[in-house]
């Protein structure tokens, strides 16, 4: 099977105005994003999808295959819709433009889900929480999902609830990591959909899956990543990165 990855990368965020061209110790955060999933095994191509002609001029200055979408792709899932609709891939890997750390290795299992499962439409990452302040942060998304993996829900707010609060209990909620990876006919098919009401309302994508009656393969990663919807995530960021070097 064939397997391309997009990274949509969108420069005007309400929160973070410009945020694919922050600098990271140098260099600009897409470049981390695409330098990172440039290392996967499974991807065959990697293309970065825009809505700026800054972002589309940077990339092709590191060297990446940039393209310039159209100002009607209201989303990144659009956006990554109309890079490979005219391409002939049977999987596409929807990367974050704001996950610097994504860790190759992590992408690579997602994608092999639905190599080794025909049945699998749409599959996405979640690593088991072990830090208790990003359980009430709403830019940190949990996810929950039943004993064969598939997504129950997504939310910005603390899922599940625990009763227990024994302070030294084991954290028992998973952080959602920005990545999906779909069947090419299945992603132009959601890109047609109209938004949903909990989609609307927690500002998630990818409740539209879930509200239509699909189901989500989460496949349980060890590589923890740091998002970076805002500027004090970007130094975090920057702190992880100057510790492991």
């Amino acid at each position: 099977m064939k397997a391309i990855g997009v990274i949509p990368a969108r420069y005007g965020s309400k929160r973070f105005p410009g945020k694919p061209l922050a600098d990271i110790l140098g260099k600009p955060m897409i470049q981390y994003v695409w330098e990172r999933v440039s290392k996967t095994k499974t991807l065959e191509k990697v293309i970065i999808a825009t809505d700026d002609e800054r972002i589309l001029k940077k990339a092709k200055e590191f060297g990446a295959e940039a393209v310039l979408t159209s100002p009607s792709s209201s989303s990144g899932t659009e956006r990554v819709a109309e890079t490979v609709k005219g391409l002939d891939t049977d999987i596409v890997a929807n990367i974050q433009g704001d996950e610097p750390l994504i860790e190759p290795r992590a992408i690579d299992e997602a994608i092999k889900s639905l190599i080794e499962d025909p049945k699998i439409l749409v599959a996405t990452l979640a690593y088991r929480m072990t830090k208790k302040e990003e359980l009430g942060d709403p830019n940190v998304v949990k996810v929950v999902f039943d004993k064969n993996n598939f997504a129950l829900y997504f939310s910005r707010s603390p899922i599940p609830y625990s009763r227990i609060q024994d302070p030294g209990s084991r954290i028992q909620a998973y952080k959602h990591l920005g990545l999906y990876v779909y069947r090419k006919n299945f992603l132009l098919k959601l890109a047609q959909m109209k938004p949903t009401p909990l989609e609307r309302i927690e500002g998630l994508e990818q409740l539209r899956v879930l509200e239509n009656g699909y189901r989500i393969k989460v496949i349980e990663t060890e590589c923890d990543s740091i998002g970076v919807d805002t500027p004090e995530d970007l130094e975090r960021v920057k702190t992880h990165l100057q510790e492991s070097q």
